[in-house]
């Protein structure tokens, strides 16, 4: 890898064509966690229930998803091999906002996820990343883009202080909002569970995500407060809408991704979904990632866009 060439970020949307992304990695993913271990109500119900996905499993639904992102030419980046470690999901590791990339302050289990990522941020021009405040924790899967708005899955202090999957603080809200004045920065609350993994929103992209120019899919049960579903149906328009059911929410349908505003990148089990986006004239690439998905992420959050344009 080079690390002279500096790489120019540009991530305006969730939807935008997309030029580079980093993927994560199913190299080494260490053995099955004990419960203890577990720090998402999905991967506890799948490891008690000795459905747990295998290595194997996982490395073919990843390959199936690199080959699409190589079909458009998208430049794929990979974090480097740590061993034994879970490192599917590099999403929640930071996230692009405008030309800026900035370095999540994620749980305490996963810290040893950034230095994998640490060659390609070399990449980028140092007044070019930034480092959150240590005050403020937030996952990358809790940061949506809407054209000039920013929207961000938060949890209140005693939900914060309460829940292992509350990932996202209103601190990292206020630092988003001082650093990008631009930006329409609005914090939703989220339900959440450690227990039960059909009462937990582990992050925003779970219960909402934006598709094509002016489409979105959301899961109204699954914000704290109906003046959030009511602000979003304003916004987008109900009838650009597509509501999930609580079982759709349960299986992360909103959990797509979208490699252009007209190409998304969906899961073969969402025939309902994958139907109306057909009738919205979306060109939907069918992958079945159901061994992932028990470990609580999907395409999205398999993936950290640098560029698009």
């Amino acid at each position: 890898m080079n690390l002279n060439s500096k790489i120019s970020l540009s991530v305006n949307s969730e939807t935008e064509f997309l030029k580079s992304v980093i993927l994560g990695i199913p190299n080494d993913i260490g053995s099955i966690p004990k419960v203890e271990e577990c720090f998402d109500p999905s991967s506890i119900y799948h490891v008690e229930n000795n459905s747990y996905p295998t290595a194997i499993d996982i490395s073919k639904e990843m390959i199936n998803f690199l080959e699409v992102l190589n079909k458009y030419n998208v430049k794929v980046l990979r974090p480097e091999n740590i061993p034994n470690l879970n490192q599917v999901f590099a999403r929640d590791l930071g996230f692009v906002l405008q030309d800026t990339f900035l370095i999540s302050n994620i749980i305490e289990n996963r810290a040893n996820e950034i230095p994998a990522i640490q060659d390609i941020l070399f990449q980028i021009s140092s007044n070019k990343v930034l480092k959150i405040d240590s005050k403020a924790k937030i996952e990358g899967g809790d940061v949506t883009i809407l054209k000039d708005h920013v929207f961000i899955g938060a949890s209140n202090p005693t939900d914060f202080n309460k829940y292992k999957v509350a990932r996202t603080n209103f601190e990292a809200v206020d630092f988003i909002k001082n650093n990008f004045p631009n930006k329409k920065v609005i914090g939703f609350e989220l339900f959440k569970s450690d227990n039960d993994k059909n009462e937990n929103t582990l992050h925003l992209d779970c219960c909402f995500q934006p598709v094509s120019n002016d489409l979105a899919i959301i899961a109204p049960d699954s914000f704290k407060n109906k003046r959030d579903v009511a602000f979003l149906e304003e916004l987008i328009g109900k009838s650009n809408l597509f509501y999930l059911s609580k079982e759709e929410k349960n299986s992360m349908y909103s959990n797509i991704f979208s490699i252009s505003p007209n190409v998304v990148i969906s899961d073969s089990r969402f025939s309902r979904l994958n139907s109306w986006l057909k009738q919205k004239d979306i060109l939907v690439e069918e992958i079945n990632y159901s061994e992932i998905s028990k470990m609580g992420g999907l395409f999205r959050c398999s993936t950290l866009p640098l560029i698009r344009e």
